[in-house]
């Protein structure tokens, strides 16, 4: 593993373990870190009555890599690879040797314990909100109001849409909030003739506060047809 120029990061190392005398095989995938200590980051499930296992696909992120607990078994043997060699994927480079080096020292006949072969790799990346919008996304930001009567009577300080003289209600500081952002990330800046940036939203839903009767219940369609045009 590299990431730092110069200095080796550590390498990943894949073991296989038997759990007392059965056949009841699962393999642990250990990080080596530059202190050369192990940790695991990854168990698969366990396969009975068989010597040649083979475990289904996993995924494993890479925050993973620096986290697991390691537990006593009786151990089979271990191979050493890096992340460079499995992104070769299915290939003769990513068959390996599983050696006890115990066993290789008291038997003179010791070729191996096995090996492991990996049928298939695969690195996702998962993308942030910023990667899209610098990839060229483009975001519409659409505004709908829940009028419904559970929110209580505006009128009422224990109403959702209470118009205070003294403070924003909990509707308008959400849309104060959440939409000081997005609108910077919103392609026409929420600019139309009716409603201009933020400021104009809020005003929109003040005016309508004051001539809306609050009614029930929840209509979704208008709004998503709206959006939908």
């Amino acid at each position: 593993m590299s990431g730092i120029p110069g200095k080796k990061c550590g390498n990943i190392i894949f073991t296989a373990e038997e759990l007392s005398n059965c056949r009841y095989l699962y393999s642990e995938l250990l990080v080596c870190s530059v202190s050369c200590r192990f940790t695991i980051c990854h168990k698969t499930e366990v396969i009975k009555n068989t010597l040649n296992p083979v475990w289904q696909p996993f995924t494993i992120p890479v925050r993973a890599l620096c986290n697991g607990d390691y537990d006593s078994h009786d151990f089979i043997g271990e191979f050493t690879t890096s992340y460079r060699e499995f992104s070769r994927g299915q290939s003769q480079f990513n068959v390996y040797e599983v050696l006890n080096h115990k066993k290789k020292g008291k038997k003179k006949k010791y070729v191996n314990s096995g090996t492991v072969t990996l049928l298939s790799f695969k690195v996702e990346s998962e993308y942030t909100f910023v990667d899209f919008i610098r990839g060229g996304t483009q975001l519409n930001f659409t505004v709908a109001i829940d009028f419904t009567a559970s929110n209580g009577n505006p009128s009422q300080p224990t109403s959702l849409h209470y118009m205070s003289p003294y403070q924003m209600n909990a509707y308008a500081m959400a849309l104060k909030a959440v939409g000081e952002i997005i609108q910077d990330y919103d392609s026409d800046k929420i600019e139309n003739p009716n409603c201009v940036g933020i400021e104009g939203v809020l005003e929109a839903y003040f005016q309508s506060l004051r001539t809306v009767q609050l009614y029930g219940p929840t209509n979704f369609a208008p709004v998503i047809n709206q959006v939908a045009r």
